[in-house]
């Protein structure tokens, strides 16, 4: 095997990430926006950095993504207070829609089987002109 060759039984990035939105009903930003309305918790898990320079929508959860699945694991002493049940409605986003695919597929691991994520990201939601506000805030994770 080539240094440059890759090892068998990896896979590339683009069959992860497909393989990770197979699994999901992904939302555009108007759906998410009813679905929030509806009681879906949107949980932002963009860093600081991206929140500063891009802006945030208001009342998502900041759980940056290091920390999401302690944070919404229903078994783990750190969750938060709203994860405490598996059929949580939890709609993940990024600034693009591709992180936020793979952190909704960790969270069909974990057994939140209603996890999803914003197609898009933030960058969709803005587009779409939904509300948004200068960031950021800190972090509840």
């Amino acid at each position: 095997m080539t240094p440059d060759a890759a090892p068998p039984g990896s896979q590339s990035i683009d069959d992860i990430l497909a393989a990770a939105r197979a699994r999901l009903h992904r939302l555009d930003p108007a759906e998410t926006h009813a679905a929030v309305r509806d009681g879906a918790v949107l949980v932002d898990i963009r860093p600081a950095a991206q929140r500063a320079a891009n802006g945030e929508i208001p009342d998502a959860v900041i759980v940056e993504r290091n920390v999401l699945e302690w944070r919404f694991d229903p078994r783990s002493d750190a969750r938060l207070r709203v994860a405490g049940r598996y059929d949580l409605r939890v709609i993940v986003f990024c600034q693009e829609g591709y992180t936020s695919s793979l952190a909704a597929a960790s969270l069909h691991d974990l057994g939140l089987h209603r996890a999803t994520d914003l197609d898009g990201g933030f960058a969709a939601w803005r587009a779409a002109g939904l509300p948004t506000s200068d960031g950021p805030s800190a972090a509840v994770g």
